[in-house]
């Protein structure tokens, strides 16, 4: 069944997720400890200041976490083309062990049938375009997921204004990470370290998982006018049939799914467009906006997004735009840290109406 791209929200334009954000309050590194971020609760009306690991205080025994398990690749490359100009590579999704979807950078476009020699290790060949992407296919022999991760590195987002260094490559990555395919870390889940998932455990708090791999999509800003104009990037997911199990068993008990991150989110409303939460594997483009009808999800942990954003477009339909308005002053009155090393909100859509 194809999914909607857009519900309910035809009027919304991009102006009305623009905000202006000091540039000193873009967190351009972790804390030393994960759980020591903030986080800033929206219960009804009121906002809660705390720090992450006060979480446990909001939850309640039988409310489901969903975390996705997606593993940060090293998915940044940098070479030169055939005539010897310089380009980088960011692999937005490798296809079997020879071919990638990615994003390549230089100073002329790169044509079909045009070598690229990547880190003075391997060589692609330019196929063609998919769209916003170039088709790469390895050339020889090899495994070219393996030839990534060994020599490529570790993207961290645009914002970001300094090169990956070594402890990046276990912060930019949740403790829980465990299938490689992402470009992009489900940030909501930096906050979360052993300690706090024995704490939720001990307090009764029931855990799933699904893969959602995240696109270097996730970054950009939408560039129409009218929401409804927007085509949505498009995200594989997984979703194990214990994940289908553990969410009916909390809807049955009368207890909450809460998402940890909005690629949780999306990958659980993703698949439940046919009706009921199905398990197995698809690619979502599901663009949620204020009037979407949640089908799964009750309540997010999630992290301060991008102005313009897709992102900041789905949190608002949670907990309704006003409100996020509202939380996003106060986030920046009070100093919070933004974007992807920066602080968290935790949304109950029970008080979200």
């Amino acid at each position: 069944m194809q999914e909607p791209s857009l519900r309910k929200a035809p009027s919304l334009t991009v102006h009305d997720f623009d905000f202006s954000l000091p540039p000193e309050l873009i967190a351009q590194a972790p804390l030393p400890e994960r759980s020591a971020s903030r986080l800033l609760v929206l219960e009804g009306e009121a906002l809660h200041d705390r720090l992450f690991r006060d979480l446990p205080g909001f939850l309640e025994e039988g409310d489901l976490l969903v975390f996705n398990d997606s593993r940060v690749i090293h998915a940044r490359l940098f070479g030169r083309k055939e005539s010897g100009g310089a380009v980088e590579v960011l692999v937005e999704r490798l296809v079997g062990t020879q071919e990638a979807l990615a994003q390549v950078r230089a100073s002329k476009p790169p044509r079909p049938g045009m070598r690229l020699r990547l880190e003075e290790a391997f060589d692609v060949e330019v196929v063609g375009r998919d769209g916003e992407f170039y088709h790469l296919r390895l050339v020889g022999e090899g495994d070219l997921p393996q030839l990534v991760e060994r020599h490529g590195r570790l993207p961290l987002p645009p914002y970001i204004a300094r090169p990956a260094e070594p402890e990046d490559e276990a912060r930019y990555q949740t403790v829980y990470a465990r299938t490689p395919g992402s470009v992009a870390a489900p940030t909501a889940g930096l906050h979360f370290d052993e300690s706090l998932l024995r704490q939720l455990a001990e307090h009764g708090v029931d855990t799933a998982w699904v893969t959602l791999h995240v696109g270097a999509g996730t970054f950009q800003p939408v560039r129409v006018e009218r929401l409804d104009e927007h085509r949505m990037h498009r995200e594989r997911y997984w979703i194990p049939e214990e994940t289908v199990a553990r969410v009916a068993r909390a809807k049955a008990r009368g207890r909450r799914v809460i998402a940890v991150g909005t690629t949780s989110l999306r990958a659980l409303e993703g698949a439940a467009q046919g009706g009921a939460l199905r398990p197995g594997s698809g690619e979502t483009e599901l663009f949620i906006t204020p009037g979407y009808d949640f089908r799964v999800v009750d309540a997010l942990v999630t992290n301060f997004h991008l102005p313009r954003s897709t992102l900041l477009m789905l949190v608002s339909a949670l907990a309704g735009l006003d409100r996020i308005r509202r939380a996003y002053a106060h986030a920046i009155e009070r100093r919070y840290r933004f974007f992807s090393y920066g602080d968290a909100m935790f949304i109950p859509r029970r008080f979200a109406r």
